[in-house]
């Protein structure tokens, strides 16, 4: 007598999914990555958008406490990273380089060196003002 876990199978034949049994569950699956893949882009590129706020407003807080302890402006972002205002020249999030960073002169008047620093992205981030703005 045969076995009863093998009714109606030809011998050597093993056990698999059939081919609508993979198509559903590959439509089930293209349909979750549909609906999850653009809320992940988007999470990443307001993500790259915090960072960037986060990295000005570091620098930024570095320029005015070198002015404050030196009473000028630092030259670059390089003299931070030596008077060790800043462990490292930061990269911008967007451009994903360190070599992007625009510097933006003291008013007339103040001296020389760096006054500001902006984002050398082109772009407009997801509340429509250029990054380089910022």
């Amino acid at each position: 007598m045969a076995d009863p876990r093998h009714r109606g199978r030809r011998p050597g034949q093993g056990r698999g999914f059939t081919l609508i049994e993979l198509l559903v569950v590959m439509a089930i699956i293209a349909t979750l990555l549909s609906i999850a893949a653009p809320r992940y882009f988007d999470h990443l590129e307001r993500t790259r958008e915090n960072s960037l706020r986060q990295s000005l407003l570091v620098v930024r807080d570095a320029i005015d406490k070198y002015k404050a302890d030196t009473g000028q402006w630092p030259a670059d972002l390089q003299a931070l990273v030596t008077k060790r205002y800043l462990r490292a020249v930061p990269r911008d999030p967007i451009t994903d380089s360190t070599e992007t960073w625009r510097i933006v002169a003291p008013p007339s008047g103040e001296g020389e060196g760096m006054w500001d620093l902006r984002s050398g992205a082109e772009g407009t981030a997801k509340d429509g003002t250029p990054y380089g703005d910022w």
